[in-house]
């Protein structure tokens, strides 16, 4: 349901139409309390933004002219963008930055980590806008969550062939999640162990580049299996115990990656060949306009790092020349991370901010900076990435809703309105973490990750580490170049082995077998059908995942 004008061109729904603002403030403060929630008792923060689609689809079919107009599928793209930047801005963005100095007995630094935050956040999410359906973050890229949310509006709203096609996967993507492997089963002798089947990574497989998704199963399946793979007298050198962590080796491969990933991106903004020209006008952004967000993007953080190391009382802590270095590497790793996780998210729907956010820390404790500046620094690399990868999901979904970008105008419209739902639910996730936060630190409740990165601090960097990463980045660096910034398996490969769970490589490895399956037996002509069931199964799989986690919550 679209809005004509007089003119006959279409007219997106606003945000500050009085139900529309009530439905989302609505919803941003229940995200924002559910991420919360869930970040602190699992770890974890659930993909939110189907609830909100619901929620906007089950009023709309009450007998109420109040509710009319949750009817339009550009009221419900914007009520899942706000719903989901609620939940992903109140838990990854602000509550666990600002777990980290409490976790070290500062909790002077608490407030200042929080403003920082919230700006980085803001940053974050905006950057993305500006950058989105440019030749760097194409809107025709993959964006699994995205698609997801998208196909499942649509199939809400015009029933028929696909919508059914969309409830095969759905359920398919409900059913599957709830059968647990014995880990005895898949190698793990001895095990008594289960895991479920991540559903969301078979869907993925459907719809992301194949050597991309390949890589990052590749990757997965190493990390699950390199204690029964590299514990050996072959590997004990290099891999202590077959642990590819204690070895370094997943920080290594991503340092590089994401350094010739960040080269990458320069170089195909500064190409002026026949190619890139026609490249650049079939894309909605130009290079010239990503460039003029990257050159934002540099200010912006560089004027938070100077305020949190400011606001933090670093100048106390650390030398002039420390200060500046430490200014200069924390808005650099900023930008990294922000860049690696959005290309992660982009192609496979799952990005590794935590691990990345770890690299930071570990660099950052090898330059030599004292504990205050590392709590601060962490808590500002973990702040960006989640808001940016959050982001391009929800255009992407808004951009398929809109027709895939066939009326210019109304897409840049609707981009806008978007932000603004965004911008809108982090400012009340901002508040409802500001009311909050004591309540959580008084019970001892923080982000699981927080304690690893206390203890880190803590601990200090081990001998050697220096020289594994620098060892490990070189054929990191030199797999993201062979992939080039289109198939970007570097960063994938990277991804894998810093994400600990077998299952979902097997679960990608076997989706990228069916897909292939899928293509020869139907051809081009399937392609269609296929994304449509394979976003029916990650819709299934995000809306088992919320209620499986709001319960094991609620039990907690």
């Amino acid at each position: 349901m679209t809005e004509p004008t007089g003119a006959g061109r279409q007219k997106h729904p606003s945000l500050f139409e009085p139900a529309t603002l009530v439905l989302i403030g609505i919803l941003s403060v229940f995200g924002a309390i559910i991420g919360m929630q869930l970040l602190v008792s699992l770890g974890v923060t659930a993909n939110t933004s189907l609830i909100g689609a619901m929620a906007a689809m089950a009023l709309a079919r009450l007998p109420l002219g109040l509710f009319l107009r949750y009817r339009s599928i550009h009221v419900q793209n914007l009520a899942q963008s706000a719903i989901s930047s609620a939940t992903f801005g109140a838990a990854n963005s602000l509550l666990l930055p600002i777990g980290i100095p409490f976790l070290l007995g500062r909790p002077d630094l608490v407030l200042p980590m929080f403003a920082g935050a919230f700006m980085a956040m803001l940053l974050d999410a905006y950057l993305l806008y500006r950058m989105f359906d440019s030749r760097v973050f194409p809107a025709t890229g993959a964006w699994p969550p995205g698609v997801a949310a998208a196909e499942a509006i649509k199939a809400g709203d015009e029933g028929g062939r696909k919508a059914v096609l969309m409830g095969v996967g759905f359920v398919t993507g409900i059913a599957v999640s709830f059968i647990k492997i014995p880990l005895a089963a898949i190698g793990f002798v001895g095990s008594t162990a289960v895991s479920g089947i991540p559903m969301s990574a078979f869907g993925v497989a459907f719809i992301g580049n194949i050597w991309a998704l390949t890589m990052f199963g590749v990757g997965l399946l190493l990390r699950g299996y390199s204690g029964q793979l590299f514990n050996n007298e072959t590997f004990a050198t290099l891999i202590p115990k077959g642990d590819l962590m204690a070895a370094y080796i997943p920080h290594g491969f991503m340092i590089g990656a994401g350094i010739v990933a960040l080269f990458q991106v320069v170089q195909l903004l500064m190409q002026r060949n026949e190619a890139a020209r026609k490249a650049e006008a079939a894309a909605g952004t130009s290079d010239a306009a990503v460039r003029r967000a990257l050159g934002l993007g540099t200010i912006g953080y560089l004027v938070i790092a100077v305020f949190i190391a400011v606001a933090g009382g670093l100048m106390s802590d650390m030398s002039i020349g420390m200060l500046i270095l430490f200014v200069l590497y924390a808005a650099f790793a900023a930008y990294v991370h922000e860049l690696i996780v959005g290309l992660a998210a982009m192609h496979s729907g799952w990005f590794p901010a935590f691990a990345v956010a770890l690299i930071t820390l570990i660099i950052g404790m090898l330059i030599g900076f004292p504990v205050p500046a590392l709590a601060l620094l962490v808590g500002f690399s973990a702040a960006t990435g989640p808001a940016f990868a959050d982001m391009g999901y929800d255009l992407k979904a808004g951009y398929i809703l809109r027709g895939n970008g066939v009326d210019p105008a109304f897409e840049l419209d609707g981009r806008r309105q978007q932000l603004f739902a965004a911008m809108f639910a982090f400012v009340i996730a901002g508040i409802v973490v500001l009311v909050s936060y004591q309540s959580y630190f008084a019970q001892n409740l923080v982000a699981p990750v927080d304690k690893v990165y206390a203890a880190t601090i803590k601990a200090g960097v081990a001998p050697g580490v220096a020289w594994s990463l620098f060892m490990w980045a070189i054929p990191g660096a030199i797999l993201q170049f062979i992939g080039g910034p289109k198939r970007q398996i570097g960063v994938l490969f990277a991804t894998g082995l810093l994400i600990n769970f077998p299952m979902a490589g097997w679960a990608v490895l076997f989706g990228i077998v069916c897909r292939l399956i899928w293509e020869k037996l139907r051809g081009a002509s399937g392609e269609g059908d296929m994304e449509v069931f394979a976003a029916g199964v990650i819709a299934g799989d995000a809306i088992f995942s919320f209620f499986d986690s709001v319960l094991k919550g609620f039990k907690r």
